[in-house]
């Protein structure tokens, strides 16, 4: 009888997700890692979970740029715009859970990004209360680039490549 391929693509991917592509068989791991395996969210439901947040995350956050260019909409703007990118932030807490996911946050190769990422969601939250239209979309900018940053990390070499084609650009 032949292995599920689809079975066998979602595990590989699965682990690799979870960072336990080198971890031992199921069998051998641990009592905590097999209670909490036990206990958690199937992968499937996992992976409709991340999809579903990623995506509402950026529907809101371009349904939030949108709106910021109507009559006071500022405030709709910093309110769906925020909630977008804690959105599609949090949606790989579906993927790797809550803890791993903040370790992985204030890890050595993302911690700046991810301070980044929250002060300048805290700054445009009080530009937008001050109704200072420039200072959000400073921020915005910032808090986007940042996002964009700490995005790339989760892809090997991305960084990498990033600078390098800059450094091309310029120099």
């Amino acid at each position: 009888m032949r292995p599920n391929p689809t079975s066998t693509t979602m595990d590989k991917l699965k682990r690799a997700l979870t960072g336990r592509e080198n971890d031992p068989e199921d069998e051998e791991a641990g009592f905590y890692t097999q209670v909490v395996g036990s206990t958690t969210l199937s992968w499937s439901t996992r992976l409709r979970g991340f999809i579903i947040c990623f995506v509402t995350g950026i529907i809101c956050s371009i349904l939030g740029s949108v709106l910021f260019w109507f009559k006071n909409g500022i405030v709709i703007f910093c309110i769906l715009y925020t909630i977008g990118n804690i959105t599609a932030m949090s949606s790989t807490l579906f993927l790797m859970g809550p803890v791993k996911q903040l370790k992985n946050m204030f890890a050595k190769t993302r911690a700046i990004a991810t301070v980044v990422v929250l002060l300048s969601i805290v700054l445009t939250i009080v530009a937008a209360a001050l109704h200072k239209k420039g200072l959000v979309l400073i921020f915005c900018i910032i808090e986007f680039v940042a996002m964009t940053w700490y995005s790339i990390s989760y892809i090997p070499f991305a960084r990498d490549a990033v600078i390098n084609t800059f450094k091309s650009c310029i120099g």
